[in-house]
């Protein structure tokens, strides 16, 4: 916010439909679309190792003593929710 007011204003295209779990912004499924199948995987595949290496990074910094091992365990574990 700033002077009082949202940076971001909400539109109806913005707002949040709670029968849907995760909304797109108009323009990026614009950008999306406009990717090839293989182009979509490649950044989808790079927002995940990207997931996975803040995870191990928050957890190394919580859990100074644990090994490379237990840190990876945990990292799988919490991607996962708790299947691995």
């Amino acid at each position: 916010m700033t002077d009082g007011k949202p940076m971001f204003p909400e539109s109806p295209e913005r707002r949040l439909d709670p029968r849907r779990i995760e909304l797109v912004d108009p323009m990026m499924v614009e950008v999306l679309r406009a990717k090839t199948p293989a182009e979509r995987l490649a950044i989808a595949a790079s927002l995940w190792r990207h997931a996975q290496r803040m995870t191990a990074t928050a957890l190394r910094r919580e859990h100074p003593e644990w090994s490379d091992a237990e840190i990876q365990r945990e990292t799988a574990r919490r991607l996962s929710h708790g299947a691995v």
